[in-house]
């Protein structure tokens, strides 16, 4: 119980870390919805996936990359600018919930 209660909350801050600068930018809700849930999920899945024996300080970003590449594709039709923060957001957070996931959950 205590492992899903702390990976909520590391949704919730890097759901929130992710969004806030889309809220001062002023961007439609359901892109900021599809965001934060976005970000809410991924300590999920990065926390209970194995893969392939990486590195656990590697594997966060990675998946998060992976994970947020259909989104990036379909952004990218709209708003070519926005592609290199998305990049960055994604393999930065991922790479943060892999760390603090392992220090904190174990």
């Amino acid at each position: 119980m205590k492992e899903i209660i702390l990976t909520c909350l590391l949704g919730i801050v890097v759901g929130a870390v992710d969004v806030l600068p889309m809220i001062k930018r002023r961007m439609d809700r359901y892109s900021v919805v599809s965001a934060f849930i976005f970000y809410f999920i991924l300590p999920f899945i990065i926390l209970n996936t194995e893969l392939f024996g990486m590195a656990w300080w590697l594997k966060g970003g990675v998946i998060g990359i992976l994970l947020a590449l259909p989104m990036i594709i379909m952004v990218a039709g709209q708003d070519k600018k926005s592609i290199p923060p998305m990049v960055i957001m994604s393999v930065v957070l991922g790479s943060a919930i892999g760390i603090a996931g392992h220090f904190l959950i174990g």
